[in-house]
């Protein structure tokens, strides 16, 4: 008697649903996953809602929401889906990798480091974690915590040109130029390639033979103009030559790419400083300090904007504050000397300007003490 009661209520609520015009929710995730797979996200996202919002604790379903929302570069939204399905499932590693990779993506690479570095504890043997979490390290500019995590692995397996590409990178921007080169030439027995030619740009880029940096850069984007990197490095060769106009050229190249390549902000930021479109110079100086937070340089030229536009007190404020952290930063003494005139407090003035002098003498003396070694 209680089965035919139970058939009866569902056999009326299929009914109920069918006059109604409403679909039952495993239609509707069915109908989601199949628009998912054929690559249909714009539609299949909506049809992962409605399903949840009848069924609001399916970890699947709100992760594969997560995954769609980052396929259509929804990235804020997608991890806000990731972090409710972690709720409900905290030891999911799958969610956890994804939340990190949506977070680098979004170009909050403190943010997807923190967790990769947990992750990479976890599971020390997982490649794609530790390639990861090194790719996070080398943005955010912590060359010497990609060299600690990648050496002992390269030492025990030297034929993994991904990590020996990393890890001569970073061994290359700390200026460990003879530790590196054993790593760039396992890298050059494979053959050319616009890695190989990134690798020795950044090495002669190092040795300040900017022109032969060049020439490296260039083929290097001849034959991967997708390579990561490449137009960023090439912009900062540009930059030293003084070639404004093709180092702007390469940093756009690089952000067409990478949205939040922190050099090719940096740099394209001061360049349009420079050239006093302040509106852009700050929205790109931003998208800097969002992928580096508290980096002194890009703070450096927030606050050379603000003095280019006239706001003195804010400059002041910030360059004390970037001189308390760096207190030999001499071009910001300089610059904080020129605010102290324009406010019309002379005495501050002479004085950051007496800094900038004695440290000036001070890296002289230490170059050219270095020159008769």
């Amino acid at each position: 008697m209680a089965t035919a009661v139970l058939c009866a209520i569902t056999l009326l609520t299929l009914l109920s649903q069918a006059a109604s015009g409403q679909e039952s929710p495993e239609r509707i995730l069915k109908s989601a996953a199949a628009l998912h797979q054929a690559g249909d996200v714009e539609r299949a996202i909506p049809q992962y809602r409605a399903y949840l919002k009848l069924r609001p604790d399916s970890v699947e379903a709100r992760s594969n929401l997560g995954v769609a929302l980052v396929r259509s570069g929804r990235y804020s939204e997608a991890i806000t889906e990731y972090r409710q399905a972690l709720q409900r499932r905290p030891a999911d590693r799958r969610i956890r990798l994804n939340i990190a990779l949506a977070e680098y993506k979004l170009g909050r690479l403190r943010d997807a480091a923190a967790g990769l570095a947990v992750l990479h504890k976890e599971q020390p043997g997982d490649r794609q974690t530790l390639l990861l979490l090194a790719d996070c390290r080398l943005r955010l500019g912590e060359v010497r915590q990609v060299i600690e995590l990648l050496a002992p692995v390269e030492r025990l397996d030297q034929s993994d040109l991904a990590i020996a590409y990393l890890l001569g990178t970073a061994l290359l921007r700390d200026k460990q130029i003879e530790r590196a080169q054993p790593v760039i030439d396992r890298i050059l027995k494979n053959g050319e390639s616009a890695e190989t030619w990134l690798l020795l740009g950044m090495e002669k880029l190092g040795a300040l033979e900017f022109e032969a940096a060049i020439a490296d850069f260039e083929k290097a984007a001849a034959l991967n103009p997708q390579l990561p990197d490449v137009h960023a490095s090439l912009g900062d060769a540009h930059i030293q030559t003084g070639d404004a106009a093709a180092a702007r050229l390469a940093f756009q190249k690089e952000l067409a790419l990478n949205a939040n390549d922190f050099e090719s902000n940096l740099q394209l930021g001061a360049l349009l400083r420079q050239d006093q479109d302040y509106d852009g110079a700050r929205k790109l100086l931003d998208r800097a300090l969002l992928v580096r937070p508290g980096d002194i340089r890009a703070r450096f030229q927030l606050a050379s904007l603000s003095l280019a536009a006239g706001k003195l007190e804010e400059a002041r404020v910030a360059l004390v504050g970037i001189l308390r952290q760096a207190p030999a930063f001499i071009e910001a003494h300089v610059t904080l000397a020129t605010v102290y005139y324009r406010l019309k407090r002379k005495a501050e003035g002479d004085r950051e300007r007496a800094e900038a002098e004695r440290l000036t003498r001070e890296a002289q003396a230490r170059r050219t003490q270095g020159g008769n070694k």
